[in-house]
């Protein structure tokens, strides 16, 4: 179950890498040191899971941003009224890996949240939000010589 959030993330963001760049005008190695930071943090979340059955709080709040990412895909493209990166694997990937994910955990008797369902969607948007700000930031100070 863990690793499977790392290969729906693989899934997501090889749609992500070939269109990104030219949807964003973002430099595509720029794009490609953002996505590959990402990955190393999903990474590190699928381990984190791995290693203690999903019970892992960064695991379950990863898992929780990750599926309300896909449905940000879902929100941009409707709101643009076109396609944007990451919209055709968002509900055929993302959103139905964290449905699955967060199932399978309640079925081995660990729950997506602490209890509360409202604080664990704000932490897992916080995650995503941090997450994809550092990155793309990291991303820019990389690459803001040689755009």
């Amino acid at each position: 179950m863990a690793w499977g959030l790392l290969a729906a993330w693989v899934l997501n963001d090889a749609e992500e890498i070939a269109t990104m760049a030219r949807f964003s005008r973002m430099p595509q190695r720029r794009v490609n040191i953002a996505i590959g930071l990402m990955g190393c943090i999903v990474t590190a979340a699928s381990a984190a899971g791995a290693r203690t059955g999903g019970r892992s709080r960064f695991f379950r709040t990863t898992v929780t941003g990750f599926g309300l990412h896909g449905v940000t895909h879902l929100l941009s493209a409707a709101a643009l009224g076109r396609y944007t990166p990451g919209v055709a694997t968002a509900p055929t990937v993302v959103i139905p890996y964290a449905v699955w994910a967060a199932r399978r955990m309640r079925s081995e008797g660990v729950p997506l949240t602490d209890g509360d369902a409202r604080k664990a969607v704000l932490h897992g948007l916080g995650l995503a939000a941090v997450a994809t700000a550092t990155v793309h930031g990291v991303a820019w100070l990389a690459t803001r010589r040689s755009a």
